[in-house]
């Protein structure tokens, strides 16, 4: 691998960090202020402060900025003197390659990404898009590096990251959600804490496994164990009538890509 400049060590930071040290870390030094970034350290891997402690002979080949997309403005232009010689990779939500390029300038060769938080168990799913100035070898490392956390989609289309970051980034808390509530309609049916907890976690993650390992699609498996006049189809009546899930997935898909075409100013 070769090295890298990894701006921000926060969960996705660190998460793609234990992915590149799973592929065999070459150098990488870690940029964050904050105590707990320390821990991160090891063979190969060299954490500061702050930009002006990046020593002076490492010469990055790419630039990951896994920062908040509301800290970009004071923390990006400090990374200026490596454009030219590195690709700057920005998972930075909302933040688009034109916003990034009047921070870091407009030659600066710009991936901008978007993964999700089963990165964390290298499960995610990264979809980037390539700005005019990334060569092929460069857009070569980024896959590289992307995909030590999951699987990689590049698109042409810079403006398909707002729904993407609606749809697969904010996608974790959606199952999350779904979980949760399942626990909760368990126990006020009246089965025990414990196992309503159980239930519904296995219930997700094994449905999430049949989804792995199928060619079948979601709408196949979902009519595969609604029997007709059952105890699913009936739920499932309550869950698709007018205004309730699909309209309010619509919805809160909407939502979400508003806030990430927001979050570019």
């Amino acid at each position: 691998m070769p090295p890298v400049l990894l701006v921000g060590g926060g969960r996705m930071g660190s998460a793609m960090l234990a992915g590149w040290r799973e592929r065999g870390v070459g150098q990488v030094v870690v940029v964050d202020p904050s105590p707990g970034a320390a821990g991160l350290a090891g063979a190969g891997v060299t954490v500061v402060a702050g930009v002006a402690e990046v020593p002076l002979g490492f010469v990055p080949e790419a630039v990951v900025l896994a920062v908040k997309p509301q800290m970009a403005a004071a923390a990006l232009p400090g990374y200026a003197r490596f454009v030219g010689r590195a690709v700057f990779i920005s998972i930075m939500a909302g933040k688009t390659m034109h916003a990034i390029g009047g921070m870091l300038g407009v030659k600066a060769a710009l991936v901008r990404a978007m993964p999700n938080t089963p990165a964390a168990v290298r499960q995610g799913i990264t979809v980037a898009v390539a700005g005019a100035h990334v060569t092929g070898r460069q857009r070569e490392l980024a896959d590289g590096l992307l995909s030590a956390i999951g699987q990689m989609a590049w698109v042409e289309d810079e403006a398909l990251l707002d729904p993407v970051t609606a749809v697969s980034g904010g996608g974790p808390a959606y199952v999350f959600l779904l979980t949760e509530l399942m626990e909760q309609a368990a126990v006020a049916q009246g089965i025990p804490a414990e196992l309503a907890r159980r239930l519904a976690r296995q219930t997700v993650i094994g449905s999430a496994a049949l989804l792995a390992v199928g060619d079948e699609d979601a709408a196949a498996l979902r009519v595969a164990v609604t029997s007709p006049g059952g105890t699913t189809e009936r739920a499932l009546a309550v869950l698709r009538a007018e205004g309730a899930w699909p309209a309010l997935f619509l919805r809160a898909i909407a939502a979400a890509t508003e806030r990430s075409q927001e979050l570019s100013d």
